[in-house]
């Protein structure tokens, strides 16, 4: 990254992280009530159950690679997106878990020493 004197890097567009992450089932669950289709009948075109669907358009279950492909083949949705989206949450989460930022920073202390 190119470092710009008196620039916050935060503040850069391609650097914009949002205050909360964006679940892709958030989207998905938009993109389906949008349509006025069911979850029961989603879910069934699917061939997954309606829990395991709700699950995941509330965000407490991840877009897999497999689910990708599928909500792809029911919905029109390109998979790709998805799973990059996915992938972005699954990192700001990461970052967003002080423990685990704890221990990213002893491994970068004992790696800096050697």
């Amino acid at each position: 990254m190119i470092a710009l004197k008196g620039v916050d890097p935060r503040m850069i567009a391609n650097n914009l992280t949002p205050s909360e992450p964006v679940h892709p089932g958030e989207i998905l669950k938009e993109e389906i009530e949008y349509r006025c289709i069911s979850q029961r009948k989603l879910a069934a075109q699917m061939g997954v159950s309606y829990s395991v669907l709700n699950e995941v358009l509330n965000g407490k279950r991840p877009v897999t690679t497999e689910y990708a492909l599928l909500f792809e083949a029911a919905l029109g949705i390109d998979a790709e997106p998805l799973i990059g989206i996915q992938s972005d949450y699954n990192l700001q989460m990461a970052k967003q878990n002080k423990s685990f930022a704890d221990r990213l920073a002893q491994i970068r202390k004992i790696a800096a020493m050697l």
